[in-house]
């Protein structure tokens, strides 16, 4: 049995109200007791919450279906409501989502949904076994709660590498009062793609977690990289391989472990895996998606990366771009020529279009590939799929280098409590891991991350591993530094500290974790959890 299939059935058997049960009990006696993410705390903090009176009902159903991904290429994978990604949802600031969540997966698959970026409260946010089990094949469950912050979010689930399936879509939080002057928006959905093509998520890392080290490769350095480092470019047979080679897909003796892929913006080694696509808005770039609209309107796009193993350098050619968010939160303007996004985060951006035909490019960074849309806005040949805009290699900005906006920027205070978030493993034995510990599902609240509600919250993420890490927090926004953007999600290089801030003031039990799907999955996870 798989990872995923043992995690699925490990969360069906708690039932609802295993969840519960383990939110009152821990393996240690050390631990302090802890808030339940369904307690009076928690529906304390959500009537605090701002309501529009409006609700939205939907139903989504997670099947097995076959999509569409252009140009004759089809793939059998699992999606919501047979699309990739699936059918965006748009409300405003302070209305209620009533999603029912229907699992009609194959092999009596568990799944969930997590409201990625969303302050919600704590047992609607998908997250089992944290805050609830996971919903069984063949039953419903319904998620209920306010949306009460604007902004560019989406959801996914949060079982196994689930992820790294066609289950994800926009959820989109429009601001009643926004300030922005646009004409009209495009969201926009980028993914590295491999389900139903080469393999599974779950053929997958059931490769990586063998490690490099079950290559049985020898030690010190091969084909000019360094293998302590884990940046090999080697063969199981012992020949070499250059990294243009590894990035593009060349045999290295694996599957599906890639190799060579470097990248100075990140450090170094810039992911695990290969892939045969990378998506917009679920199209390839031989027969991409397309927007189509008239010069000089003012554009916004709502940039997301529901990747699972790629960060991407985005462009428009022809154009510069002015960041106006980041995870759903304004940030000072800044316009550059491209923007680099790492899994789970997003962006928004405004942009004056031109006249002609314009390719909207994700270089999948430091893996030598991308995907690309189009934007029209007058006659003029499509764009050929391998194009590269010379504003890749403009003034590119990440997060760590733009600054929150004055009114969501949080007050000077110091902060009450501090944590060291170690990022600890390696590709060799792939024992990815927080403070040198894999989250243990089996006891999800054996070794928490424990916070006071009201109190002013510091977490360093130091990065002692040779990769880089887009770290994730449920339920908060954080901001990186004395006056950076806030983010729920943000990169943190290898050999790096990253120091964020933010009030504990959302009760529960949230999960903290690597935003790369396999890495998490090894176990670079950890319960940030309220003390009662």
């Amino acid at each position: 049995m798989n990872s995923m299939n043992r995690r699925s059935v490990l969360l069906a058997g708690l039932g609802v109200a295993g969840a519960g049960a383990l939110a009152a009990c821990s393996s240690s006696g050390s631990t302090p007791a802890l808030i339940s993410p369904s307690g009076a705390d928690v529906a304390a903090a959500d009537k605090k919450r701002t309501r529009s009176g409006r609700t939205h009902e939907l139903t989504l159903t997670a099947a097995q279906a076959r999509v569409d991904l252009g140009a004759g290429i089809t793939a059998r994978t699992w999606a919501f409501d047979g699309r990739i990604p699936g059918k965006e949802l748009r409300v405003s600031a302070g209305d209620t989502l009533a999603a029912t969540l229907s699992d009609q997966l194959p092999n009596q698959t568990a799944t969930s949904i997590h409201w990625h970026g969303i302050a919600l409260r704590n047992d609607m946010d998908g997250a089992p076994p944290a805050t609830q089990a996971a919903v069984r094949a063949g039953r419903n469950f319904t998620y209920r709660f306010t949306t009460d912050a604007p902004g560019t979010y989406f959801f996914h689930p949060h079982v196994g590498v689930q992820l790294d399936r066609g289950l994800y879509a926009p959820l989109i939080v429009e601001d009643p009062r926004e300030p922005l002057a646009y004409d009209e928006e495009w969201v926009v959905v980028l993914d590295d793609w491999l389900d139903g093509v080469t393999g599974t998520p779950d053929d997958v890392f059931a490769e990586l977690r063998q490690g490099m080290g079950a290559m049985h490769m020898g030690e010190g350095s091969m084909g000019g990289m360094d293998m302590s480092g884990m940046d090999m470019s080697g063969s199981m047979d012992g020949t070499t391989s250059s990294p243009s080679a590894s990035s593009s897909g060349g045999s290295m003796g694996t599957k599906f472990m890639l190799m060579g892929a470097q990248s100075p913006l990140l450090g170094g080694d810039a992911g695990d895996v290969k892939y045969p696509y990378h998506l917009i808005n679920g199209r390839v770039p031989a027969d991409p998606a397309v927007f189509r609209t008239k010069p000089r309107k003012r554009i916004r796009l709502r940039l997301i990366n529901a990747g699972s193993d790629t960060a991407y350098r985005v462009a428009l050619g022809g154009h510069k771009l002015t960041i106006t968010h980041t995870d759903g939160f304004p940030v000072r303007h800044q316009q550059v020529d491209a923007l680099l996004i790492g899994m789970g985060e997003r962006y928004d951006v405004l942009v004056t279009l031109g006249d002609g035909a314009f390719p909207l490019v994700a270089l999948a960074e430091g893996k030598n590939t991308t995907g690309m849309a189009v934007i029209r806005t007058g006659s003029g040949s499509t764009p050929q799929a391998t194009v590269r805009p010379s504003e890749l290699d403009g003034m590119l900005m990440s997060a760590s280098q733009l600054h929150a906006a004055d009114d969501v920027r949080l007050a000077s205070k110091k902060a009450d409590r501090v944590h060291r978030i170690e990022l600890t493993g390696g590709m060799m034995s792939y024992n990815w891991a927080i403070n040198g510990r894999r989250f243990d599902m089996n006891k999800p609240t054996a070794h928490p991350i424990t916070v006071e509600q009201g109190r002013r919250i510091r977490f360093d993420f130091v990065n002692t591993t040779t990769m880089w890490h887009p770290m994730h927090l449920h339920g908060h926004t954080y901001q990186l530094g004395d006056n950076g953007p806030r983010k729920d999600t943000t990169i943190v290089l290898p050999k790096k500290t990253v120091s964020v801030f933010f009030d504990a003031d959302n009760p529960g039990q949230w999960m903290l974790h690597c935003h790369n799907a396999y890495h998490g999955e090894a176990g670079m996870m950890a319960l940030v959890a309220y003390q009662a």
